[in-house]
C-alpha cells in the first residue's frame, strides 16, 4: 500500500466523485492489477474499471542546474454504485 501516494484532489477529480470515481497518484512501477488488489482489500470496495496515464516530467532549476522532479502515474478508478471511498471523514 506503501506505493499509492495519495488522493487527487483537483476540479476535474472533485467532478467525478459525483460519477462514483476516484483519482490516486501511484508509483510508476505499478500496474492495475496491484492497485486494484490494494484498493478492493484495503477499502473493502469493488472496482468496476481502473484508467491510468503517465503525467508529464516538469523541470526544476536551482542555480544552474537543472533536473526533473519525481514522474508517477496517476490512477482513476471506478467503483460500483453500492460502494464509496471516504476521503473525508465528519468524525
Amino acid at each position: 500500500m506503501d506505493r499509492i501516494r495519495y488522493p487527487v484532489l483537483t476540479e476535474k477529480t472533485i467532478r467525478l466523485l459525483e460519477k462514483n470515481q476516484y483519482s490516486f497518484d501511484v508509483d510508476l512501477g505499478v500496474d492495475k492489477k496491484e492497485v486494484k488488489k490494494w484498493l478492493e482489500t484495503f477499502f473493502g470496495i469493488k472496482i468496476i474499471g481502473i484508467n491510468s496515464h503517465r503525467l508529464p516530467r516538469k523541470e526544476r532549476r536551482i542555480g544552474t542546474m537543472r533536473g526533473y522532479i519525481t514522474r508517477h502515474k496517476r490512477v482513476i478508478i471506478r467503483l460500483g454504485l453500492d460502494y464509496s471511498i471516504p476521503l473525508f471523514s465528519n468524525k
